[in-house]
């Protein structure tokens, strides 16, 4: 007891340690709470200036890993208290779209947004996927943080409640109603991939180079039959191999040598900051894509059209037009 009271003692003592060695985990709670990049980042740096605050008061009950996410989960719970979920454009309730329907934006919506990887820490990948966030967001926040505090973080029943002011029999029948939903949405352990393989690092190289060439037989073909596109702020979502090849074809503008993308790796998932070529002959950043790659074929992607993403995740502001654009193997 007297060593785990001094190691306490001591992670409180050097706060700037523990902000350092917390950050990043604690930034993908809360991105998993929010839906927000953006938001988790600030929602992390209130959560230590309140733990901050009441570190004198810390009496060593638990870790201060634990305590710093039982007052992490509590800034997200009041952050969220009456805010819209963020939903992708397939979770807003609309039937989806064929290619040539009008194109129709809603900035205004707070929209689900990709997290680098590279600013998270996470123990499981599968706890931070795209597709498992999005569904998150559509439970209530206290189910939520109940679902995430139990399956992600393996917490017993009695401590989430004691985080979360209740009863283990609340919080067991909450995340019962969570699990439900998620089981309705399809989302299991089961529909998450493990680690790429040689032939899907190919299959994104092919990729690449066929948007490149504005390819769109060979984007079809490396599509599931079943494949969804998503591009938030646009309303709309598209299925089918074909409807979404159709949909690139005529509603994207760039033409052949006019869409370079520079690789990067997003909630998980292979990701690419796609250019568009500028007047001047340069590229300037278009849209940020999210790949789920199912087997030899891509099952979904969101193209996310906020181009501030770039920036976050560390991608050229610009591209030369000389880029010198890798080739297929």
């Amino acid at each position: 007891m007297r060593t785990a009271t001094m190691t306490t003692t001591t992670e409180l003592d050097d706060f700037e340690g523990l902000t350092h060695r917390y950050e990043r985990e604690l930034l993908a709670h809360c991105y998993r709470m929010s839906g927000s990049f953006h938001e988790a980042e600030d929602l992390v740096q209130e959560t230590f200036l309140r733990a901050w605050k009441a570190s004198a008061d810390f009496q060593g009950r638990s870790s201060v890993r634990t305590w710093l996410y039982r007052i992490a989960t509590n800034v997200c719970l009041t952050n969220l208290e009456g805010r819209p979920r963020r939903p992708l454009p397939a979770g807003l309730g609309t039937p989806d779209q064929l290619a040539g329907d009008a194109l129709e934006s809603d900035p205004e919506i707070p929209w689900l947004e990709p997290v680098p990887d590279a600013a998270v820490v996470v123990a499981e990948r599968d706890s931070i996927r795209l597709a498992f966030v999005a569904a998150l967001q559509h439970l209530p926040a206290r189910q939520r943080a109940v679902l995430i505090l139990r399956d992600v973080l393996r917490w017993s029943a009695a401590e989430v409640a004691e985080a979360l002011d209740t009863t283990s029999v609340a919080v067991n029948s909450a995340l019962q109603r969570a699990h439900a939903q998620l089981a309705d949405r399809g989302l299991s352990e089961e529909s998450v991939e493990p680690d790429l393989t040689p032939e899907q690092h190919a299959l994104l190289e092919r990729y690449v180079e066929a948007f490149w060439r504005k390819d769109i037989d060979a984007i079809v073909g490396m599509l599931t039959r079943e494949a969804v596109w998503e591009m938030p702020p646009f309303l709309g979502w598209y299925v089918g191999a074909e409807n979404i090849g159709n949909l690139i074809d005529t509603q994207c503008p760039g033409g052949v040598h006019d869409m370079p993308m520079v690789a990067t790796t997003a909630n998980g998932q292979p990701a690419f900051g796609l250019y568009m070529r500028t007047g001047d002959g340069d590229f300037e950043p278009f849209h940020l894509q999210v790949l789920d790659i199912e087997g030899d074929r891509v099952r979904h992607v969101a193209a996310f059209f906020d181009t501030n993403l770039f920036r976050r995740f560390g991608l050229p502001d610009r591209l030369p037009a000389d880029h010198a654009h890798p080739t297929a193997s």
